[in-house]
């Protein structure tokens, strides 16, 4: 129907880029949208359209096809497309029907006993919350095996926040060998038990963010329901898509903090897209982030630091990762399911970072810090441990 197709069109044009329903065609061009390249683009690559910046494929897809599109790691390129944006070459397509949709897969259903006899004991995850992380470089270009990259701006582009696309990610490990957490290393179930599916469901908030100055708590938890949002050091106080932490006040605040707020600026963007969550560093400055999920899937310890320069960003927690190791450590017992919540809290620093080759070594010991606390994985973990009843280690008044 090409009248609807043309009202569909209109909409889109006045919704998203505030442009009028009458004389849209030549809106467009007066915008940019249709002139030559000198306009159309700016010189790092990305395309300027009333005032705002994005990547091209990013606007024409959000542009014909999909009005709530936030970014381009919710899409993917079909293979017949010989310039896709993820091949980073000079040129990019931008044809709205040559990238798809990034779905969300749905988990299966995790199958708990009814009886929770231990049939194995499970090594015990590295408690790493009092050791010291030590510092190496991790080699830039590497990837891990099987495992899904997001896309990252060809040469010449930057992300859609107008910072420059790097590589180079620095992390900090603890001393002694890299815990072996691969859900291969688990022991299958020996005998047949009486076991219940318990199901994955998504909740109204994805995740919760607490903010901290050293060791103190400030401010209230924000309850993230967008599927992508902000941490950042300004001041607007209503905004479902931003975690603003220049509106909190501390009276123990000292010089240090203070300055480091400064610092913070457009601070790091919030991804959960197709059960994956991402961090991408807004900010001048790098930030620091400990995800044990994301540490699993590298290979490195469970304690490592990972630092994000400006512009970069990393994938932190994979949904289907975790529904794997949950799985399996359903059949080690209580305390092995127990102990995956521990995945499910990821914590970032602000421009300070900690270590050993820190003066801070642990996380309480940086100015600026948030937790994030991923309450769909979390509120899994506690249907299957209910299901699962009690540990099999009995506490008594002479334990």
């Amino acid at each position: 129907d090409t009248n609807t197709e043309e009202e569909r069109t209109t909409f889109n044009c006045s919704d998203l880029w505030g442009l009028g329903s009458g004389h849209t065609i030549e809106q467009w061009d007066s915008a940019g949208m249709y002139g030559y390249p000198d306009h159309g683009r700016s010189l790092d690559g990305r395309l300027q359209v009333s005032h705002r910046k994005g990547l091209p494929h990013v606007i024409y897809c959000r542009l014909w096809r999909w009005p709530d599109l936030h970014s381009h790691h919710e899409l993917r390129a079909i293979d017949s497309c010989q310039y896709a944006f993820n091949l980073k070459k000079d040129e990019v397509c931008v044809n709205p029907y040559h990238y798809q949709r990034v779905e969300t897969p749905v988990l299966p259903p995790v199958l708990v006993p009814r009886n929770t006899e231990i049939l194995t004991e499970l090594p015990p995850l590295d408690d790493f919350t009092n050791s010291i992380p030590e510092n190496t470089n991790f080699p830039a270009g590497i990837d891990p095996p099987n495992n899904y990259i997001p896309d990252t701006p060809p040469p010449g582009y930057m992300s859609e926040d107008g910072e420059t696309s790097d590589q180079q990610m620095n992390q900090s490990t603890e001393s002694g060998s890299p815990a072996e957490m691969s859900p291969s290393t688990l022991s299958p179930v020996s005998h047949s038990l009486d076991l219940q599916p318990v199901t994955y469901s998504e909740p109204a908030f994805w995740c919760s963010i607490a903010y901290y100055e050293l060791n103190q708590r400030v401010g209230e938890t924000f309850h993230a329901s967008q599927p992508s949002l902000t941490v950042d050091g300004f001041t607007d106080p209503s905004n479902s898509e931003r975690f603003c932490l220049g509106l909190l006040s501390n009276v123990n605040r000292n010089a240090t903090v203070e300055m480091t707020r400064r610092h913070i600026g457009r601070g790091v963007r919030l991804y959960y897209i197709g059960g994956e969550v991402f961090a991408e560093c807004l900010s001048d400055s790098a930030i620091f982030v400990q995800s044990p999920n994301c540490n699993q899937r590298y290979g490195w310890h469970p304690a490592t630091v990972c630092k994000i320069p400006p512009g970069c960003n990393l994938k932190i927690f994979n949904n289907q990762e975790f529904a794997a190791l949950l799985a399996q450590s359903v059949n080690q017992g209580f305390e092995a399911v127990y102990q995956l919540t521990r995945m499910c809290t990821i914590r970032m620093s602000f421009v300070k970072g900690w270590g050993a080759e820190y003066r801070r070594q642990t996380v309480t010991s940086t100015p600026c810090w948030i937790e994030l606390h991923l309450n769909g994985p979390l509120q899994w973990l506690d249907k299957v441990l209910t299901q699962m009843g009690s540990p099999s280690v009995r506490c008594s008044s002479m334990s």
